[in-house]
């Protein structure tokens, strides 16, 4: 069974094209050691590193109500909640649903907190601090301080045990689409100080690279990307109930959207980067369009799974450790990082 570290991409309801990819990967024979997201990615990628098997991730994906996702609080109207919920909350859905979701599915899988993500590999990285010793990670950004937070990695930097800390409550985090999703606010574990947390994609969205080696070691096995949001993003970012939206607001849009991709579609230019990224056309629906029905989610789950088996067609791992790791091609797939 070959194994590969695993990042996958934020984008909304275009995550859907990182489940179709996954499972093809999973009934190819593929584990997982690690899995990082970003935002729809951390869902997916918290399932996985909860050990959910392929039927298991598809079962769990079937039963997310896409509808719901988009929750409102009193009074319920739509149209005055978001807009009561932008100016109290700063984001037009509370996001309750979704962090629910995501909690009571980990309880399934046996999962709570990070200590339930603990991994031990004794041929890791030798630079791999215990800190960063578990399956799972991703991304949040801290506007309060304008850094990228990997999580649980980074929860030191916030005074908190990364151990005690809820999957769900990261994931949460990681999803906060600006405006759109409340952002979640975390306290610093000494002085109380508040943090404001909002998308991890609006600072790195496809962060492929976070797995690699740093010591001197060869790597055991590589490490795959699934992206989701093409180069000029398509589909609404901000609430639907913004159309047609006001030139200022459109433009707000603009911004978010570029910093969400911006940052990562430069380094995805590295050849050697695109080479280990599976590409999934999600152009059936936008980032938000969680109204979309069952022929338009199953098309892009469709694609998902129709990229995924065309990237194996053609990838070749002694040959990428050859042309950008400048590795000799001597170790097998299955005892590849």
């Amino acid at each position: 069974m070959p194994n590969a570290d695993l990042v996958l991409e934020g984008g909304g309801v275009k995550g859907l094209g990182l489940v179709g990819a996954v499972l093809h990967l999973m009934r190819a024979g593929y584990a997982f050691p690690r899995v990082a997201g970003t935002s729809a990615g951390s869902i997916v990628g918290a399932f996985l590193a909860a050990g959910a098997t392929a039927g298991e991730l598809e079962a769990i994906m079937g039963r997310l109500d896409y509808a719901r996702v988009p929750d409102r609080s009193a009074p319920g109207i739509p149209g005055l909640s978001e807009g009561i919920g932008l100016v109290g909350r700063r984001g037009a859905h509370p996001g309750r649903y979704i962090h629910r979701f995501v909690a009571e599915e980990l309880e399934r899988l046996g999962v709570r907190t990070f200590a339930d993500l603990r991994r031990t590999d004794r041929r890791a990285d030798r630079n791999l601090t215990p800190d960063r010793a578990y399956k799972l990670v991703v991304t949040a950004t801290d506007v309060s301080r304008g850094r990228l937070l990997r999580l649980p990695w980074d929860y030191r930097s916030l005074n908190l045990d990364p151990d005690e800390q809820l999957v769900a409550d990261a994931v949460r985090a990681s999803i906060s689409i600006p405006l759109f999703f409340a952002p979640v606010t975390v306290r610093d574990g000494e002085t109380g100080e508040p943090r404001t947390l909002v998308d991890g994609g609006v600072l790195s969205n496809f962060p492929i690279e976070i797995f690699d080696r740093t010591d001197s070691a060869k790597p055991r096995w590589p490490t795959l990307g699934v992206k989701v949001v093409p180069d000029l993003p398509a589909g609404r970012v901000f609430p639907e109930f913004l159309v047609p939206p006001p030139p200022p607001v459109r433009l707000l849009e603009q911004v978010v959207a570029t910093a969400i991709v911006g940052h990562d579609q430069t380094y995805l230019e590295q050849p050697c980067v695109r080479r280990r990224a599976i590409r999934v056309d999600t152009s059936e629906v936008g980032i938000v369009e969680f109204g979309a029905g069952p022929h338009k989610r199953g098309a892009v789950l469709a694609n998902g799974d129709r990229a995924a088996r065309d990237f194996l067609a053609g990838w070749d791992w002694e040959r990428y450790k050859q042309d950008c790791r400048g590795t000799p091609s001597s170790v097998p797939l299955s005892a590849a990082t």
